[in-house]
């Protein structure tokens, strides 16, 4: 039997420190690259003649991203793990010292022993788009923050608000218009985008973070999905004690397009606001009610990116 290699790598925003492990063999290696264009050059030649079956990198502000790309294109085998996942399984190891090389050490057991499940790793355009989606929430965000600041504010300081939120709405523009552009020269991205905005209540910010943080719509079934964005149940019982049930983890950021697309979908569409209307009828509390249109919408959703069908067919196949 072939000896297995994993890889673990603590990212920063100037070096990788890099943990090399062969369990069968018993060896261990360590090593650190800078985190720039010759730095990736150096740490995909070494991984590439070390055959790991696994690379886990932490999701890092960022900062992980070029490694990542650089890896995948070399058709490497890498993850990037969740860091609260990672952190988690270095304090059920008795692991509470923290260091670089530690958190390498760190990594790479937990790429040994947890495995995370390898998904298909966006290339530079997508990766691109995703950016964009995410610096329009971004911009979106800080205009809501001013306009708050400006009911509050004194009148001389008011004109200077309203200066700050010209300048961002121009810039959400100019953001909005390359993404338009960007989806428009992909038939693939265009032609889902366009299906997902048959539903009510997903407009074109929904349906873009939709295909950027969320590329494996339609590939999973509807259970799978909804854990992976975080609006699954996950039960909180032990012996005799039944807990309320509740949402953990997920992407956040695309949870949060999803609540206001439900939101939306809960008060204008029949089938959305048929849902809400009868859990808030037997009781519910209205927010857990919209988190069940939120798992309802989305079924729907990777129904319409699975079977290439408009709304109103796609709740026949959801």
């Amino acid at each position: 039997m072939k000896a297995e290699t994993f890889v673990g790598i603590d990212v920063a925003k100037r070096e990788l420190v890099v943990a090399v492990e062969c369990e069968a063999e018993g060896q261990y290696e360590e090593f650190s690259v800078t985190n720039d264009t010759r730095g990736l050059r150096k740490l995909v030649s070494r991984l590439k003649k070390a055959q790991p079956v696994l690379i886990v990198l932490e999701a890092t502000g960022g900062y992980q991203l070029d490694a990542t790309l650089a890896l995948a294109a070399a058709s490497l085998p890498v993850v990037v793990a969740n860091a609260r996942h990672v952190r988690d399984f270095a304090r059920s190891t008795g692991q509470l010292a923290k260091t670089d090389q530690i958190d390498a050490r760190v990594i790479v057991r937990f790429a040994a022993r947890i495995r995370p499940e390898l998904r298909p790793v966006s290339g530079p355009e997508a990766a691109a788009m995703k950016a964009l989606a995410t610096r329009r929430l971004q911009i979106s965000r800080m205009i809501v923050v001013e306009k708050n600041r400006w009911d509050s504010a004194l009148k001389s300081i008011r004109p200077r608000i309203a200066k700050l939120i010209r300048t961002l709405e121009r810039e959400l523009k100019s953001i909005e218009a390359e993404i338009d552009e960007t989806i428009a020269s992909n038939h693939i991205w265009c032609e889902t985008d366009a299906l997902l905005q048959t539903a009510p209540g997903v407009g074109s910010a929904t349906s873009t973070m939709l295909l950027t943080h969320l590329p494996e719509l339609g590939t999973l079934d509807r259970r799978q999905i909804a854990a992976l964005v975080g609006i699954a149940p996950m039960n909180r019982d032990s012996g005799l004690f039944r807990g309320r049930r509740m949402i953990l983890g997920g992407r956040a950021s695309l949870r949060s397009s999803l609540y206001m697309a439900a939101l939306v979908a809960s008060r204008h569409n029949p089938q959305i606001a048929s849902v809400y209307e009868r859990l808030v009828a037997n009781g519910k509390p209205k927010k857990v009610a919209l988190v069940a249109c939120m798992r309802k919408l989305l079924t729907i959703l990777n129904a319409i990116a699975r079977d290439r069908v408009p709304w109103s067919e796609a709740q026949c196949h959801s």
